[in-house]
């Protein structure tokens, strides 16, 4: 199944970091937030990646680009213009990367994608969130209930947007950022089906 990761905000509310970097490449722990993303779901045994980027894409590309360059050993052998790594990778990571422009919005860089997505149901997420959902119990979920989207939904103070949840699972309302309510807020970890792309009208579709 593939996951599709959304990667090209301009990350605005870090622009200490985002002046020089996209978001998903800001560290913790010497690792981009996007790397902890894609571990989360390679845990679970997805690793098949789209990366939609768009704000500073080039250098998302650059670090993939060069990721053996920079975790292994290598040999440069002039003579014979060849390259030789000394050490496996870490990781086994399919990784497309995807130009999606830098004012699209979220329903937009999924449809710049859609060719790229093979099958009935993907993954989608974002590229500067960590957390730890159970992504394969996110999956069972969404096909056990027969929607065509499954959201992660958190308890979070009223800063944030909330959701309201009927005990049948589905969202009846979005709420944004209400005053001093507690509630459900968008956890960032999803479950869609092929046919939610149908709705996505432009490049400006939230």
């Amino acid at each position: 199944m593939k996951v599709v990761i959304l990667a090209g905000g301009y990350g605005t509310r870090l622009s200490e970091e985002t002046d020089v970097r996209p978001k998903p490449l800001v560290e913790i722990g010497g690792r981009p937030i996007l790397w902890h993303v894609m571990k989360i779901y390679a845990e679970h045994g997805f690793r098949d990646f789209i990366i939609c980027c768009g704000y500073k894409g080039s250098s998302i590309k650059s670090y993939f680009a060069n990721y053996l360059l920079e975790s292994s050993n290598v040999v440069f052998d002039f003579k014979s213009n060849s390259t030789s790594y000394l050490s496996s990778s870490d990781i086994d990571w399919k990784v497309t990367l995807v130009d999606t422009g830098l004012e699209t919005m979220t329903g937009g860089r999924l449809r710049r994608v859609a060719e790229f997505i093979d099958g009935d149901t993907f993954c989608l997420t974002y590229g500067d969130g960590v957390s730890n959902v159970d992504v394969k119990a996110l999956v069972a979920f969404h096909a056990s209930h027969g929607r065509a989207a499954t959201v992660t939904a958190v308890p979070s103070p009223g800063r944030f947007g909330i959701l309201d949840i009927e005990s049948n699972q589905s969202v009846s309302r979005f709420h944004e950022k209400p005053d001093n309510e507690m509630g459900w807020i968008n956890g960032g970890f999803f479950v869609l089906n092929r046919k939610v792309l149908q709705y996505v009208d432009g490049d400006r579709s939230i």
